[in-house]
């Protein structure tokens, strides 16, 4: 702005008086307010401190007292930024005291713009299994880990991702949503038709229960366990199934590795054999061992309580024992019921009853009663209806020694089993070759 003299010079007794010119603001006057950062990008409630400082006309930074303020979000009289969890960006504004003079920051906000589903698309048999997998890409471009919500319109899917195709063909879709939002993602699924009629259905989930110490006519026909001769009656039934050896443990330790080890009730050695959880992982199945009692998850230790090791093997196999993430697959049979109203059920479930519920203890009605209150909503769950294949059996029999370990029941659940299928059903007996 140009200055312009207004004033007269004058004489006053010969003295001459002139006005002064107008002032020019002085060097440290502020003239510019700055924010630092002038940008920055945040996660919602993530925090940022800002600062503000003073720009003098000399062009030099000078501390200065400011009023801050944020469109969103929450900020202190110190400068300390809080982003809310909204994705909309904020501006947060410093205004000088006893000034209108102010300055601003853009506050960017990092948020989950896209749901990402992979793989996008898959072909299945009937009953084949994919694993599915879903993240999140956010604003910023980056990927990030995000919680969401597994569906599908045809087979089934556990909340880990893990999809298992149903029995008839067609095309059906996987979604994943994001928990608590609206985004998503799809994939495509085929499922193909089955091939070669009269195959055997293949089952995704078996279940099996061991119970203790009865022989078979002490079972079948017996009114103290109506529930399991139920199951046998319209289902399948073994009637020339012998267990192997006396006591316990050889035949569990036969049902999980193909060999007696030992007759010892008080092994402790860990077992390095061929087993069948060394087979589960090889294929890419997953497994749990379900044992009423149990202390804790991963126990390996001995007895406790009603808790037996000995008719729970799978805690001496070194494939368990010496790896840290299958050891977690060592559960309380509490988790068995949490896992199927979840979905989370594993293709391999070893059920263990404690000494009680096994009929080791207690009776059998026991036994029938503990079948029915925890077998019954397994074989109605979908889970099951889907692919199930139940077993249940008994580790040896209470006073026969044939073939090793006496004849005992040997009983098979599943939605896919007939009595008489086909031509079964018009075929000679042969009781012959089937008598006790």
């Amino acid at each position: 702005m140009s200055l312009v003299r207004r004033c007269l010079s004058i004489t006053v007794l010969g003295v001459a008086f002139a006005c002064e010119p107008p002032s020019r603001p002085a060097d440290d006057t502020v003239v510019q307010v700055r924010v630092t950062p002038d940008s920055v990008t945040l996660d919602p409630a993530q925090t940022q401190q800002f600062v503000a400082a003073g720009r003098t006309l000399a062009g030099d930074s000078v501390a200065i007292a400011v009023t801050w303020s944020a469109s969103a979000g929450t900020i202190t009289p110190e400068g300390m930024y809080t982003a809310d969890t909204s994705p909309s960006d904020a501006v947060v504004t410093a205004t000088l005291m006893g000034s209108h003079m102010s300055s601003t920051s853009r506050v960017r906000k990092r948020h989950v713009a896209q749901i990402v589903l992979v793989p996008t698309a898959v072909t299945l048999p009937a009953a084949g299994t994919q694993q599915f997998a879903a993240w999140g890409v956010r604003n910023t471009g980056d990927s990030v880990a995000v919680a969401v919500t597994y569906s599908a319109t045809g087979g089934i899917i556990t909340s880990a991702g893990l999809y298992t195709a149903g029995q008839t063909a067609g095309n059906y879709r996987v979604i994943a949503r994001q928990a608590n939002g609206s985004l998503a993602d799809t994939a495509a699924v085929t499922v193909t038709a089955s091939t070669g009629g009269g195959g055997i259905p293949q089952a995704g989930h078996v279940f099996i229960v061991t119970e203790e110490n009865t022989n078979y006519a002490s079972v079948i026909g017996n009114s103290s366990m109506p529930y399991l001769n139920g199951l046998a009656q319209q289902y399948g039934l073994a009637t020339q199934y012998y267990a192997n050896t006396h006591p316990s443990i050889g035949n569990y330790f036969m049902l999980g590795t193909g060999q007696i080890i030992t007759n010892n009730d008080s092994y402790s050695t860990i077992v390095t054999v061929d087993n069948v959880v060394r087979r589960l992982l090889a294929a890419g199945k997953t497994w749990k061992s379900y044992a009423e009692d149990l202390p804790s998850v991963g126990y390996t230790g001995g007895d406790v309580g009603n808790y037996a090791r000995k008719h729970n093997t799978f805690a001496l196999l070194s494939d368990v024992v010496n790896d840290t993430a299958q050891r977690k697959n060592l559960v309380p049979f509490t988790q068995f019921a949490s896992d199927l109203a979840n979905g989370a059920l594993p293709h391999y479930s070893n059920i263990v009853p404690n000494l009680c519920n096994d009929a080791h203890d207690c009776s059998l009605s026991t036994a029938d009663t503990w079948l029915r209150n925890n077998i019954a909503p397994l074989l109605a769950s979908a889970t099951f209806q889907q692919d199930g294949l139940l077993i249940i059996t008994f580790d040896e029999a209470g006073g026969d020694n044939t073939h090793g370990g006496g004849r005992v029941v040997w009983v098979v659940v599943s939605p896919n089993i007939t009595l008489f299928p086909g031509v079964a059903a018009s075929a000679p007996a042969m009781s012959e070759f089937f008598t006790p």
